[in-house]
């Protein structure tokens, strides 16, 4: 058994080997290096159904460590996924394979999500364990039960996000979640002894973690540690001293195997060392046979699980339900009717309260800030250690863990997850959103002190850049209110968009009503739309978003006084915009020759729309502490100052 078990082992390491010298491009070191660890995983340990790759209780298995993405590929060749070929894992990193150079997402593949960007499968796998806490929870333990694997490297467990993500898994008592550390001690650069110098154990043990300390090449050591974790009462790392390159004569344990083909004098003694006698992307059909029996005792495992499961079909379905349309029309007309001056912020607070009342599918949270990004409310339950009875999340001051593990809650079933923090530290977030945006996640980030409004709390704090950067992610919708019915339009569509992120930029300052009849249409779905006009026949269009489309409404009236006459344009989504008709676009912008657009921000992303004849207000460097009235008059964000540059545009250019 334990030759058998090499041989499988062995036949990841030519397959990953063999891959990436036909691309001449890609890391062999990893694979070949966790080989063993993962043989075991998947013939002894893993729950999973490669006929059904979407089985909703089958363990995660997270490659963190993406660089080492044909250990990945690999395994889901052999165990029999249709989503994989052997042609594929020959077409390895070029153009349209699956194969790509680090895993990407695609439903039902087997690859539960995009890694690259070191860590981030880390706090995707802390999203896929709380949302399995959460899920059997509310379904019962004998419909959910499954594990989460997340195999993580050096590079992983260096990165920030890391030691925020598994602090917090530690403090909510994970038990279901298991890292596999391939602790190879070698990095890019050379042995990791160049720039960590970690007590490892004392490091997990601090967050809460079990430790393990296993030879990765030690099957008996390997599946007694699995083994062990199958009744673990807290979140566990197994470290798995592993060589990488494993086999390779003159490269295992070297930095020269990382990175690297190994060559093709190599991959021969390679093949010789470990007693492979087969060619290049060849693996006999009696240790393919093994492989694909490994997978196939799955669909046993599922069919047994769907006896239990059709008895609860209809109770599952009502609780795992998404139906916010009633909560949302009540809070349009209750908008309408108040007719309140109220900080978007406030109002996104209002439209959560409703909608969380009805719904058993959003999660909320937010990094330290609920209090001022608004996100909690009354009706929520907190999520506490060991306890997942709840909706509500305290991530802490870690904004780059909880957005990684929004990611795992979206990517584990239908739980639409939504965390909140300042706009401005939408910094710390980034990476994680673009994922989202790559992976078509329907994540949604409330990101209030949206401008230079915040006031008091000065330049580090008030977004100049922010908004132009986060627009220029492909498919993230970029919402900014200007009103409390605009805030219920954008969540309304953040809901509705199951492919696509959503960030709603709000304010802190209050701002008044620019809506006061309740419409069927979601006019902010159109990314921008007419709020006013100041004459039938005008000369200049003012575009503007959030707070500063009341701006543009005061300077649309004081304009008139001089028969200038315009229209005002609110822009609550220039991505929405942006996708639209080339006839409704034209009607937007090219009614007139004169445009001007205003937002407290970055001008940059005006350009495009007010073009070679208009003129964009903004902010374009660093703002200051002082009293937010006082700031946008020391930025000319006043209507006396822009309508004074508005007459002279029009003056000057006719």
């Amino acid at each position: 058994m334990r030759a058998l078990n090499k041989t499988l082992s062995n036949s990841i390491r030519t397959l990953s080997m063999d891959a990436v010298q036909k691309a001449n491009s890609g890391h062999p070191g990893m694979p070949m290096g966790m080989a063993d660890v993962s043989t075991i995983l998947f013939k002894y340990f893993l729950k999973f159904n490669p006929k059904n790759p979407s089985w909703i209780n089958r363990d995660r298995f997270v490659l963190s460590a993406g660089h080492g993405s044909m250990l990945l590929y690999s395994l889901l060749y052999l165990t029999g996924y249709k989503s994989i070929k052997l042609k594929d894992i020959k077409n390895f990193r070029q153009l349209d394979s699956i194969c790509a150079g680090h895993p990407e997402y695609i439903e039902n593949s087997g690859i539960e999500t995009t890694t690259g960007p070191l860590g981030q499968g880390i706090s995707n796998a802390v999203g896929f364990a709380l949302a399995e806490e959460i899920l059997k929870k509310k379904l019962g333990k004998d419909i959910i039960n499954h594990k989460t694997y997340v195999i993580a490297g050096d590079g992983c467990l260096m990165e920030g996000i890391s030691h925020e993500a598994m602090s917090l898994a530690g403090h909510l008592k994970l038990k279901n979640l298991v890292m596999l550390f391939d602790n190879n001690s070698i990095s890019i650069d050379g042995p990791t002894n160049l720039a960590v110098s970690d007590n490892f154990k004392k490091r997990f043990e601090s967050y809460g973690w079990d430790y393990l300390n296993i030879n990765g090449h030690s099957e008996k050591e390997i599946f007694k540690a699995l083994k062990k974790v199958q009744i673990a009462k807290k979140p566990t790392v197994i470290s798995c001293k592993t060589k990488i390159g494993y086999g390779s004569p003159n490269k295992s344990g070297k930095a020269s195997s990382h990175g690297s083909p190994l060559g093709t004098e190599e991959i021969k003694l390679v093949r010789k060392k470990l007693g492979w006698k087969y060619k290049s992307f060849e693996i006999p059909k009696n240790i393919l046979d093994v492989w694909r029996d490994i997978g196939n005792k799955g669909e046993k495992h599922e069919n047994l699980w769907n006896k239990t499961y059709r008895k609860k079909k209809n109770k599952i379905n009502k609780l795992i339900k998404n139906n916010f349309t009633k909560s949302i029309t009540d809070e349009k007309i209750l908008a309408i009717n108040e007719n309140k001056i109220l900080a978007s912020r406030k109002a996104s607070e209002s439209v959560i309260s409703s909608i969380i009342k009805k719904s058993n599918t959003l999660i909320g949270g937010s990094a330290d800030l609920a209090g001022s990004n608004n996100t909690k409310t009354k009706y929520h339950r907190i999520l506490k250690p060991g306890i997942f009875d709840g909706n509500y999340i305290h991530y802490g001051v870690r904004e780059h863990a909880m957005c990684g593990i929004m990611n795992g809650l979206a990517l584990h079933s239908k739980f639409i997850p939504y965390g909140g923090t300042f706009l401005i530290f939408s910094d710390y977030c980034k990476p994680s959103i673009r994922l989202a945006a790559m992976m078509k996640q329907q994540v949604i980030y409330v990101m209030t002190h949206d401008s230079i409004g915040l006031g008091e709390d000065g330049p580090t704090h008030q977004p100049i850049e922010q908004l132009t950067g986060l627009r220029a992610i492909p498919n993230l919708n970029v919402f900014r209110p200007a009103d409390r019915y605009e805030t219920i339009e954008c969540w309304e569509h953040a809901l509705k968009s199951s492919k696509t992120p959503s960030v709603l930029s709000l304010t802190r300052q209050n701002i008044k009503p620019i809506r006061n009849k309740y419409s069927n249409v979601n006019k902010c779905s159109f990314g921008a739309y007419e709020v006013l006009r100041t004459n039938k026949k005008v000369n200049l269009t003012i575009l503007a978003s959030g707070s500063e489309v009341n701006l543009a409404i005061e300077t649309s009236h004081k304009l008139a006084k001089y028969k200038v006459y315009s229209k005002v344009i609110s822009v609550p989504c220039m991505n929405l915009f942006d996708l639209q008709s080339k006839k409704y676009k034209n009607k937007i912008l090219n009614e007139t020759k004169f445009k001007i657009s205003i937002e407290a921000g970055s001008r940059d992303c005006w350009q495009k729309y007010v073009g070679d004849f208009g003129m964009a207000f903004g902010v374009d460097v660093f703002g200051k502490s002082a009293p937010y009235k006082e700031i946008f008059k020391y930025f000319g964000l006043v209507s006396s100052n822009i309508a004074n540059k508005s007459k002279k545009l029009i003056k000057i250019k006719k």
